[in-house]
């Protein structure tokens, strides 16, 4: 089954390029924050492998071909609610601001709170604060709730972005998700535990077979 990879805010494909190699049959969905933006064409059944973002870009446009989800340091709401342990709202506001003033640095910023120091070229400014946006204002409980697929959540005890209790409660509405941490990953599994998280990827396509 062809694997379909969705990266998450302020990276892009090259996140998944190690993992990536693990498996034949795979396409890319490039949001086109650092480059012309790209549609995952999968030409039938798919699974998903998404990170952070990415995966409620996924269910806000979920495709009925889709068969499963492997969510990697994600989530289906990102901000805190009076029902959610999420970031707070005001966190993600002054990363609003901080990129209205200086994208380039608070991008920066960002990838080195998550473990990246790898340097970024031209970015779109624009999709860029839409995203970000999204990201304090969206909420895909009710998707991930109803979507009725097998997801796997695989979280890093060490994630720098996502509080504990928030990793402990995404997806809760699904009926079919499993969760499992990596004991001393952060919020970049796919960049520095590749060999990992294709093991899990394999495993949960075994078991969709």
């Amino acid at each position: 089954m062809r694997l379909v990879f969705v990266h998450g805010w302020g990276f892009d494909s090259r996140i998944w390029a190690e993992l990536a190699r693990n498996f034949a049959d795979h396409s890319f969905s490039e949001r086109g924050y650092f480059g012309a933006p790209t549609e995952a064409n999968p030409g039938g059944d798919f699974i998903a492998v998404t990170h952070s973002f990415g995966t409620m870009r996924l269910l806000a446009g979920l495709q009925p071909d889709c068969c499963g989800i492997v969510a990697i340091n994600s989530f289906d709401r990102f901000t805190a609610s009076k029902d959610y342990p999420g970031v707070p709202a005001r966190m993600v506001d002054r990363m609003i601001a901080r990129f209205v003033d200086a994208p380039r640095e608070e991008l920066g910023e960002f990838r080195g709170r998550c473990g990246c120091d790898t340097p970024f070229g031209k970015m779109d400014e624009t999709k860029l604060l839409e995203d970000l946006v999204a990201l304090r204002d969206s909420d895909c409980r009710s998707q991930a709730a109803h979507c009725d697929l097998p997801i796997l959540s695989l979280q890093g005890a060490y994630d720098a972005i996502l509080p504990a209790a928030m990793r402990d409660a995404v997806f809760a509405g699904a009926s079919r998700c499993e969760h499992r941490t990596h004991e001393t990953g952060g919020h970049l599994l796919p960049l520095q535990h590749p060999a990992t998280c294709a093991d899990a990827i394999s495993a949960f396509m075994e078991r969709l077979r």
